[in-house]
């Protein structure tokens, strides 16, 4: 029993010991420990443990600005999407064929309205339509034709239909935390502007036809290959 009693001590006096070291708190001299630390001052709302239920961080303040305003923001890194500088109410739900953001940033209507264009990265098919029955895979193209996966159009592709799965509206309340991230963009306009631009996205693939990369039409007519049209022209 004093065995134990002196271990019960020891315990005390060394957690007295603890957490008088670690807050460098003083005992008053009514032998009560002052408080050095306030409850207000723990979490980022400023709120004592007890007001969690009535307590309300600040309101998403989107901007209320009209379509066709011109403002806009700088992209948070290189190629990052821009973000959604108007407000957007009555244009959501998107879906694939009710679109109200292709009314202004399709590449033939955004220089009359002042828009951001959406660039050739979102008009280039990434995703060739091959056939999976369940047990045998087709692919919808044919290799020993020279023919290619990635594709360049001239129209809006389905997988990005979706704006706002990567453009979003920015909200104006005030910060909790201070952002004092910067930028370092590898282009001199990439502050406002993709370097997905021209035949950049696609310069030197070998999946793509035409300029932007390696195959050529000579290519896909096996012109230079005499096992290649002969195979072709017996067919």
């Amino acid at each position: 029993m004093k065995t134990i009693s002196k271990i019960t001590i020891g315990l005390a006096t060394a957690a007295l010991l603890f957490v008088g070291c670690g807050n460098n708190a003083k005992p008053s001299s009514s032998g009560i420990v002052a408080k050095t630390v306030s409850e207000e001052s723990l979490g980022l709302r400023k709120t004592d443990l007890y007001s969690e239920d009535t307590t309300q961080g600040d309101k998403t303040k989107y901007s209320p600005d009209a379509a066709g305003s011109g403002k806009r923001f700088e992209r948070a890194f290189q190629d990052a999407p821009p973000m959604i500088p108007h407000d957007i109410e009555g244009m959501l739900p998107i879906t694939i064929n009710n679109n109200a953001c292709t009314s202004c940033h399709a590449p033939e209507v955004a220089p009359s309205m002042k828009a951001l264009p959406y660039p050739v990265s979102h008009l280039t098919n990434f995703r060739p339509t091959h056939k999976y029955d369940g047990k045998s895979f087709t692919k919808s193209i044919d290799n020993m034709k020279n023919e290619v996966d990635i594709k360049e159009t001239t129209h809006l592709q389905g997988a990005r239909f979706n704006c706002t799965q990567c453009h979003a509206p920015q909200s104006q309340g005030n910060l909790a935390v201070e952002n004092t991230f910067e930028a370092n963009y590898t282009r001199p306009d990439g502050a406002n502007k993709s370097g997905w631009s021209g035949t950049a996205l696609t310069d030197q693939l070998d999946t793509v036809k035409g300029d932007g990369g390696k195959v050529t039409n000579t290519d896909i007519e096996n012109k230079n290959s005499v096992v290649g049209a002969s195979v072709w022209t017996h067919h």
